[in-house]
Order: C-alpha cells, then sequence, then structure tokens
C-alpha cells in the first residue's frame, strides 16, 4: 500500500505546477506583446533618424558651407561671414594672422581656423570684422602702433 504522505507530496506538486502553467501563460503573453512594441519602436525610431540624415543634407546643400552662416546686426540686418573674405580682408590690410589677431582680439590661431572654415567667429568678432571692412592699412597699423606692436612691412617681392 502507497504511502499516503507521498501521494499527497505528489498531488501538491502537480496542483503547483498547474497553477504555476498558469500564470506563465500570461506573463509570456505580455512578454511578446512588449517585445513587439519594442521591435514597432525601433523600426520607428531608425525611419526618424533616416529622415534626419536627409533633412541634414538638404540643408547642407541649400546652406552651401559656412559662407552663407549669418549674424543679425543691431539694426536687423544680417551679416554674412565668409572664410575667403577674411582671407581677402586680411591680405587687403597687410596683416599677419597674429597681427589680425590683436586687432580682433583673439588669437592669430584663431583666424588661421576661421579663414580654412574650421570655426566659426562669434557675433562680438563679426562686429569687429565688419567694422575692419572700412578702414585702411594706414589705420590699422596705427592702431597696432597705438597697441605696442610694431607691424611687419609687407612689401612685394622685387622681380
Amino acid at each position: 500500500m502507497p504511502n499516503i504522505g507521498t501521494i499527497l507530496k505528489q498531488e501538491i506538486t502537480r496542483l503547483a505546477r498547474r497553477e504555476l502553467r498558469a500564470e506563465l501563460l500570461a506573463t509570456k503573453k505580455a512578454s511578446a506583446q512588449y517585445r513587439h512594441a519594442i521591435a514597432a519602436l525601433k523600426s520607428k525610431v531608425a525611419s526618424l533618424e533616416k529622415q534626419i540624415a536627409q533633412f541634414g543634407r538638404r540643408a547642407g546643400k541649400s546652406a552651401s558651407g559656412a559662407a552663407t552662416e549669418s549674424a543679425s546686426e543691431s539694426a536687423g540686418t544680417p551679416i554674412r561671414f565668409g572664410a575667403k573674405g577674411l582671407k581677402s580682408l586680411r591680405a587687403r590690410l597687410g596683416l599677419s594672422a597674429a597681427e589680425m589677431g590683436k586687432v580682433l582680439g583673439v588669437t592669430g590661431q584663431s583666424v588661421y581656423n576661421w579663414e580654412l572654415g574650421n570655426a566659426r567667429p562669434r557675433a562680438e568678432q563679426i562686429q569687429k570684422i565688419v567694422a575692419l571692412r572700412s578702414v585702411g592699412k594706414r589705420d590699422v597699423k596705427k592702431y597696432l602702433e597705438g597697441l605696442g606692436i610694431k607691424p611687419k612691412s609687407r612689401s612685394r617681392a622685387k622681380s
């Protein structure tokens, strides 16, 4: 005759497994729904990132680089900054990058980076660059001498 204790133990184990199976089924269904929602969100994020990249490329084409970026002047008219324009202004004034930096209140390396298009001057430096457009060589050299800097004479090579 079987032991009543082992039969009772087997019955309790069977009932416990049955109850666990019912609870696990609900958890598995919820887990599957969550995985499906996560997959849908991932695909949505991927499509949005593609759209952002496309808009960025379109904006890059229409802006055509740093030359068309603008800062607004106090009068409300936009001021355009271009690396080529800064380089030609510096050449017209006959200044080295270091001298141009002293006039603008920055380092010579900053001027080089602006000319190469690696960096963009802040609004206050752009205002100073705009003011320099209407100044001549003599005025800039006098200003540098007033700062105690002897401007290097830049004369063209004789043939």
